[in-house]
């Protein structure tokens, strides 16, 4: 078995557009980007070619000597075992930020040969592109692939109660049967978080041991990628800076310390090091608005910010928060100072909105947060992480700046 992903809507529209321009899946590592090409490429096309550039170094021969579309094609034909043809073969591209110039001859692909269908992977692109002066700007499509949603979660395992969830237009009270599964059901993705892998060792095979694996694989490989693709100077302070993650959203107050990082920390000495965790897509760094204006960006204070994991499960097994709390009521949200909460909540408003939300803190008085940017409008979020909803601070930012709506969650 396996989740629905509602990504899966815009690949069939890209399939089916007249301006289709080649296409990168960007995400970090094991988010399910090459499960989602070649399902898509089952069910959309005749066949797929696939080719890894990470586990097949010598592809990169064919577009290092060749910018002549067709006699990739050809080449590449040989590889895959049989012709790629337009509109029948989905092309796929994994891990295409190891082959530079496979990257650029998407341009070539985009004005030379629309016809064919080629979409890519890149799971450490960010990092790629810092390096690489040459890119087909305006030759690509881009679409971002995040862990599943609780809602993706929710229609693998219980579509019946998903529809529910799904037909609710209206602030109103959730029946007891629905709510008590709601919460069951939330609990689970607060364990397993939305990494595919984890996911559906708990969803679908009941196996918490099993999960509790799979997320230590996954954090076994990101801090393998940390030795691998960076300089052996850099990778102590990546390291320190990512093992310092859930110190650093232990506290009341969680803007980022350099000192929980080391005694004596600079910024200067890893402004690097963050650069390389957020353009790897691991972490989110989310800037303090010194004033809740348009656009947000204009009133960052750079000096003062908050770092969230891309994933609730994995944050929660990095912390070494155990299971058992999900058989204790509401503990399992109220733990580590509501810190799994606050990541489950800006890793459910990443997906649905344009700019990276923001918070907002007032000289002690009042926090908010997160603000979101949408429409040229901005809305403040709180997140309450128990049963009492009140927020004071929220109240504060209210009457302060009269906002056009707001959230408590």
């Amino acid at each position: 078995m396996d989740f629905n992903r509602n990504i899966s809507t815009r690949l069939i529209k890209w399939k089916n557009s007249k301006n289709r321009k080649p296409l990168i899946l960007q995400g970090a590592r094991q988010v399910g980007k090459t499960w989602l090409l070649k399902d898509f490429g089952k069910k959309a096309f005749d066949n797929i070619a696939y080719f890894n550039f990470e586990e097949q170094t010598e592809l990169s021969q064919f577009f290092q000597h060749s910018k002549d579309v067709k006699r990739i094609i050809q080449n590449l034909s040989i590889v895959n075992g049989s012709a790629i043809k337009p509109q029948k073969t989905l092309i796929v591209f994994d891990e295409i930020q190891e082959c530079l110039p496979a990257l650029n001859s998407l341009k070539y692909f985009c004005e030379n040969a629309p016809e064919y269908h080629v979409a890519c992977a890149g799971s450490l692109l960010g990092i790629a592109l810092g390096k690489e002066s040459s890119f087909p700007v305006g030759k690509v499509e881009f679409i971002e692939v995040y862990p599943l949603s609780f809602s993706e979660f929710l229609n693998g395992i219980e579509p019946s109660l998903s529809d529910y969830l799904e037909s609710i237009n209206k602030l109103e009270q959730i029946p007891d049967l629905y709510f008590n599964s709601l919460v069951e059901k939330f609990k689970m993705y607060f364990i397993s978080g939305g990494l595919p892998d984890a996911a559906k060792s708990l969803a679908f095979e009941n196996d918490i041991a099993l999960t509790e694996k799979a997320l230590t694989d996954i954090l076994k490989s990101y801090a393998l990628d940390f030795t691998k693709h960076t300089s052996a100077k850099d990778f102590p302070k990546i390291n320190s800076v990512w093992e310092s993650i859930p110190s650093q959203l232990s506290r009341e107050n969680k803007k980022f310390l350099y000192q929980l990082v080391r005694t004596g920390a600079r910024a200067r000495d890893y402004e690097d090091a963050l650069n390389w965790l957020t353009s790897s897509g691991l972490v989110y760094k989310i800037y303090n608005c010194k004033k809740p204006g348009l656009p947000l960006s204009a009133y960052d204070d750079l000096s003062a910010f908050k770092l969230y994991l891309l994933d609730v499960g994995l944050l929660r097994r990095h912390s070494h928060l155990d299971t058992y709390t999900f058989k204790e009521g509401n503990r399992l949200f109220a733990e580590f100072k509501g810190a799994l909460t606050e990541n489950y909540i800006l890793q459910s408003l990443l997906p649905q909105f344009d700019v990276i939300p923001r918070y907002w803190t007032s000289e002690g008085k009042a926090e908010v947060d997160f603000l979101i940017q949408h429409q040229n409008k901005i809305i403040p979020v709180e997140v309450k992480s128990d049963e009492n909803v009140r927020s004071k601070s929220l109240t504060y930012y209210f009457n302060t700046f009269k906002p056009y709506l707001g959230s408590a969650d």
